[in-house]
């Protein structure tokens, strides 16, 4: 299932955009931690999925965190992602992409941007707070 139809499926389940709430109720671990020099990262342990979180972010930057995590979770559920990054030359910028896209894909929907059609770029990430290549990857999937 691509992204945006995944998208629409969790955002009609669960009724909500709310990446956290939508994780708790698929039954995935939250845990704030301080974590240095990661804003988090997923990890699948005896059964359990897990969404380690930085616990000095922002709010928004949670929400974007967990997002993001949250598609790793459903989209690279098998893949180790440290473990390719430090042990081999395999490249996880796709997986990254991916779950950038998904996670922008659920916080910002057709709607918000719908009623700012006039906005640039720079306009749109300072309203959602989130960087300009973020935005433009949603922008990709607006339709």
């Amino acid at each position: 299932m691509g992204i945006t139809k995944t998208v629409r499926y969790l955002v009609r389940k669960y009724n909500t955009r709310n990446p956290l709430e939508i994780a708790e109720a698929m039954g995935i671990l939250i845990v704030f931690y301080p974590l240095k020099g990661v804003r988090g990262f997923y990890h699948y342990f005896r059964r359990n999925h897990i969404i380690y979180i930085d616990e000095s972010l922002p709010e928004h930057m949670v929400k974007l965190v967990c997002a993001h995590e949250l598609g790793h979770m459903i989209y690279h559920r098998a893949a180790n992602a440290v473990f390719m990054d430090t042990r081999t030359q395999f490249t996880t910028q796709k997986y990254e992409l991916e779950a950038d896209r998904f996670a922008v894909n659920l916080l910002i929907s057709d709607y918000e941007i719908e009623e700012h059609l006039d906005f640039t770029t720079i306009q749109f990430s300072r309203l959602f707070g989130y960087n300009k290549q973020l935005i433009e990857l949603r922008l990709r999937d607006f339709v």
